[in-house]
């Protein structure tokens, strides 16, 4: 391998990066703005909910069981409704995400000792089924804690007792539930890592696959067919200033995570940097394959977004645990470098893991980091001359 030609076509594809536009703002734009908009849009907790109310009962206890909910952040209290149609036209236009039902006699029936049921509609029709499950969750939770307060109170009364000591008897064993690595449940926290992983492996492959495919449609690689350049040649002198790019990407998504978004960062900055100098290898790698493959910039893009969309999202864990998936999931997860990866800086930012506990993934990465670009070289056949 001639290093003087490698760095000949280093240089050559850097000014071409730095000289149209549109490179230019995919290597070093997009994935700082990516990371904003990701990290704010993903980051923000489910909270002030509208919440309507229709009372039937219209007593003191039904007032003070319905403010339980207001009270809270989960719930913004959005109006008391006479009717369940008026609360239903209400949640079709959007006005409220959760409808409460609260039942005729509901104090006398507590007061007699006899439960009341409560019902609660809430709006199904997110596209994506965790905010419901979500509120589903919030509505349970406020629920026991004024169903426990309204039946320590009954104890109280009946027994003589302090509301304590009958809280004591109807609830013997308290459950002390822990959060590790993020006591606070700050989505972003753990959004924000996960961004690093999905961030180069959207711009990464891209920025690769286009310029080469931009090659082959304008004619320029012709020169590379009758040059004295050789494969392996070529391959390292594409892959170079992406890597370069993807490095310092990785220190940008670093200060963002960290500085801006408040992730916390508990691991090794050098297993860090590590993980990150194979996962700019490898990502760059799939671009080239992809460019040797396809022949327009258009199917280029297709192949490579919907690469990096289904694969960095769905097949990385950072949504499903890969070990929840079915087999087949599995195995396609297992194929790719970003499931290594997420689980290399997951470890690293929240549970400050070192190489002894992460070398399989950081092995992984390696031979990822060797195969795209040995794959890429296999591709890549220059023209025979007439």
């Amino acid at each position: 391998m001639n290093l003087a030609r490698v760095a000949a076509l280093a240089r050559k594809e850097w000014s071409e990066i730095l000289r149209d536009r549109m490179f230019f703002a995919l290597a070093f734009v997009l994935p700082a703005l990516l990371m904003i908009v990701f990290g704010y849009g993903s980051g923000q907790p489910l909270e002030h909910v509208p919440l309507a109310v229709v009372d039937h009962d219209r007593t003191a206890t039904s007032r003070r069981y319905a403010e339980r909910f207001a009270g809270t952040v989960y719930f913004d209290l959005a109006g008391v409704v006479g009717s369940e149609r008026e609360a239903a036209e209400r949640l079709s236009r959007g006005e409220v995400r959760v409808v409460m039902v609260i039942p005729e006699e509901f104090e006398r029936r507590l007061l007699a000792g006899r439960s009341a049921a409560v019902q609660t509609w809430v709006d199904g029709s997110w596209s994506n089924s965790t905010p419901p499950r979500s509120i589903q969750s919030y509505v349970e939770a406020i629920d026991a804690a004024a169903t426990a307060e309204l039946q320590a109170g009954v104890v109280s009364r009946r027994l003589g007792i302090p509301v304590e000591r009958a809280d004591a008897l109807l609830r013997p064993v308290r459950l002390q539930v822990r959060y590790l690595y993020n006591p606070q449940l700050r989505t972003v926290w753990s959004t924000a890592p996960s961004m690093v992983m999905f961030i180069h492996l959207f711009v990464a492959p891209l920025l690769m696959a286009l310029g080469v495919v931009r090659e082959k449609e304008s004619g320029s690689i012709l020169n590379i067919y009758s040059s004295t350049v050789t494969r392996a040649e070529f391959v390292a002198g594409k892959l170079l200033p992406s890597v370069a790019i993807g490095c310092a990407n990785g220190v940008v998504l670093w200060v963002l995570a960290v500085g801006w978004f408040g992730a916390p960062f508990h691991g090794s900055l050098l297993l860090f940097a590590l993980a990150t100098l194979l996962y700019a290898i490898a990502t760059p790698g799939i671009g080239l394959v992809i460019s040797l493959v396809v022949r327009t910039q258009a199917t280029a893009m297709i192949v490579t977004v919907a690469l990096a969309v289904l694969i960095g999202t769905q097949y990385s864990g950072m949504y499903i645990p890969v070990d929840a998936m079915p087999p087949v999931s599995w195995v396609i997860a297992h194929l790719f470098p970003s499931m290594y990866f997420h689980d290399v800086i997951q470890g690293i930012f929240l549970k400050g893991m070192g190489a002894a506990m992460l070398w399989r993934e950081l092995a992984a990465l390696a031979l990822f980091a060797a195969a795209f670009p040995a794959l890429a070289w296999l591709l890549f056949h220059k023209r025979r001359r007439a």
